[in-house]
């Protein structure tokens, strides 16, 4: 399987190396195991997904890493710089024990973190190669280095931030009355990869009464006059940051009830995004955002949390909801996301990127957060 190099700058993967490695001696691990995925893309700068053929770095807390690699997967590791950071190439070939080269590497380990996303069809076969080894999980590990962003990290997050806003400022060409939301998405996805993404990772188009479903996709339901439609998209750019933006229209005047609902929404999402600073929680700006909706009589139509991290998984840490007590610092970035569902009817919502600076928070994504009335 293909390997993507993202171009990665050796001295900032040599520093995350070095970080995780520290971090897993802090934590009493021997070694922290990563399969291709978000983590091996964060710590070598390349993207790709685990198969049946064993691809692991072996990155021990102490002493010299290791890739272990199928021989035939080995040439797309080409432009990583694995002598300049210090890692052991070793290959192998069909018939060969992938799973024991890496136990032969662990020595006498005896607790070892595998990557959150790793397939079990490795996970168990390692266990069985190191059966005085305890496994556990690497996010805590890797959750504290990810968790704060880089300035790399930052500049891939606001061109991605831009790049998704240029397909909201668009949706004007897409978004018609008579148009079903399969058809309007598959313009939107066209949309997504002309304006600088490399897939389109999701594209929500939920219309009436559809919009009352969060994670609704895209159906063959015909879009009317009069229907308020929730735009929720997003994927990767070639560095591998991910967008995720969410815009609420309107076909035509929606109407006095709409308009007066979609103003508490508007004010609970800005409210959110002002109280984040360094040093206010997670859970505080969870409350933020739910407090102005609960005191107009739609807390239970705000039915999930109000935000995730975001970077090289559209998901990741920190999470943005109530009883998270994580105190937010410089570089954490994750969306606010509050929305109001009445099923059967209709829903909206609003989403950000935001990133946590020195004195408080930078929005990635720029488009006007008030109701959009397309042409009817």
């Amino acid at each position: 399987m293909a390997t993507v190099s993202l171009k990665q700058d050796p001295d900032v993967l040599a520093a995350r190396l070095t970080r995780a490695a520290e971090t897993a001696a802090a934590s009493d691990l021997d070694a922290l195991l990563i399969t291709p995925g978000s983590d091996l893309q964060y710590l070598l700068g390349v993207g790709g997904e685990s198969h049946e053929r064993l691809t692991c770095l072996v990155l021990p807390a102490k002493g010299e890493p290791a890739l272990v690699v199928p021989k035939l997967e080995a040439p797309g590791y080409a432009d990583t710089p694995l002598d300049e950071l210090g890692i052991k190439v070793v290959t192998w070939v069909d018939g060969q024990d992938s799973h024991g080269m890496v136990a032969e590497l662990l020595g006498d380990a005896t607790r070892i973190a595998v990557a959150d996303a790793m397939p079990a069809l490795h996970t168990l076969p390692l266990r069985a190669a190191l059966p005085g080894a305890e496994q556990v999980l690497a996010s805590p590990v890797l959750r504290e280095l990810r968790m704060r962003k880089d300035a790399a990290e930052i500049t891939g997050l606001r061109e991605a931030g831009a790049a998704i806003d240029r397909v909201h400022a668009r949706m004007s060409e897409f978004l018609k009355v008579g148009r079903t939301e399969a058809e309007v998405g598959a313009d939107i996805t066209e949309a997504i990869l002309a304006e600088g993404h490399t897939e389109a990772a999701f594209v929500i188009v939920g219309s009436g009464p559809n919009g009352a479903s969060p994670h609704h996709s895209v159906s063959d339901r015909v879009i009317q006059r009069g229907d308020v439609v929730v735009i929720d998209i997003g994927g990767p750019i070639a560095s591998g940051y991910n967008s995720d933006c969410t815009r609420t229209y309107a076909m035509g005047d929606p109407g006095d009830e709409v308009r007066e609902t979609y103003a508490v929404l508007h004010a609970a999402q800005r409210a959110a995004v002002e109280s984040v600073r360094p040093g206010a929680t997670a859970e505080s700006i969870d409350a933020a955002a739910r407090e102005p909706i609960a005191a107009a009589g739609f807390g239970e139509y705000f039915v999930h949390r109000t935000g995730h991290g975001i970077g090289l998984d559209v998901h990741e840490e920190p999470y943005i909801v109530g009883g998270n007590p994580l105190p937010l610092e410089e570089g954490m970035a994750f969306s606010i996301e509050p929305g109001i569902y009445q099923q059967g009817e209709w829903g909206a919502r609003i989403e950000d990127i935001v990133i946590v600076t020195a004195d408080g928070v930078e929005s990635v994504n720029n488009r006007p957060h008030e109701l959009v009335v397309l042409p009817a």
